[in-house]
């Protein structure tokens, strides 16, 4: 199959890499810097050549904030039997452009972003693709992704992003307020190490996607739960009521092990 990339980032070039095996990739990003050093794909330097080159799917990997303008600036180059594909980790806005363009299309979330995941051995990540999607794309990501042992989950475009507000919107919250804390004569032990660990990863990303992830509808619903916790573990630590708290940790552990 032809594949146009639009994006080499560090899922762009991942998906590049692993899809050049079997088909036949093309690649574009407006920085010509990000598609040195790729092997087995085929570069290309304008957004014209995409249509030169006819992809059967387009798989869109540039960021969050730059996705639906992208998807606008080549579908003048595309035939009407090319199928779309996102990446993104917010639905919202790539769900209402699929509304109205005259493609069928194909919604992904790769769970296991650069910064984080072992991208080498991704048996415990997971991987969702949209129920709207087309049946085509969508049967051709569960191939994908499943030769690489990744867990699947289908969500709605609506259960997507309720979910990744769980997901995201609390881990996220909980390391940004980490970093607002930070004392810099403080002596670092072996979990504050952790923690700073997490909290650099995740503020390398770019500031754009930081704020979508927070900006998502459903992330206020999980910011309320985040603070009623708070306000309940300040009682509990102003009364030092040791019964209480034992009572708190066993309900966390419960929580971690299921």
């Amino acid at each position: 199959m032809k594949i146009a990339i639009l994006g080499t980032g560090r899922m762009g070039a991942w998906f590049a890499g692993r899809l050049s095996a079997g088909n036949r990739v093309a690649v574009y990003d407006e920085d010509r810097k990000k598609t040195e050093g790729l092997e087995g794909v085929e570069i290309l330097t304008r957004l014209p050549e995409v249509g030169a080159f006819a992809p059967e799917m387009l798989i869109n990997a540039v960021s969050l904030e730059e996705t639906v303008r992208t998807f606008r600036d080549v579908e003048g180059y595309l035939s009407k039997d090319c199928v779309l594909c996102d990446m993104t980790s917010v639905k919202q806005e790539v769900r209402a452009y699929y509304e109205t363009c005259p493609f069928r299309f194909v919604s992904i979330h790769p769970m296991f972003g650069p910064t984080f995941a072992d991208m080498s051995a991704l048996k415990e990540e997971h991987a969702v693709v949209i129920k709207e999607s087309d049946k085509w794309g969508a049967d051709f990501f569960r191939a994908f992704f499943s030769g690489f042992g990744l867990n699947l989950v289908e969500y709605s475009f609506e259960e997507h992003d309720r979910m990744m507000a769980y997901s995201l919107t609390i881990p996220f919250v909980s390391s940004l307020t980490f970093a607002a804390c930070l004392d810099a004569k403080a002596v670092p032990g072996t979990t504050f190490k952790k923690h700073m660990a997490i909290a650099e990863g995740l503020l390398s990303e770019d500031d754009h996607l930081l704020s979508e992830i927070l900006f998502n509808p459903h992330s206020l619903r999980e910011l309320d739960r985040i603070t009623s916790r708070l306000e309940f573990l300040k009682h509990v630590i102003k009364a030092k009521d040791y019964e209480e708290a034992h009572a708190f940790f066993k309900t966390l552990r419960k929580n971690i092990a299921s």
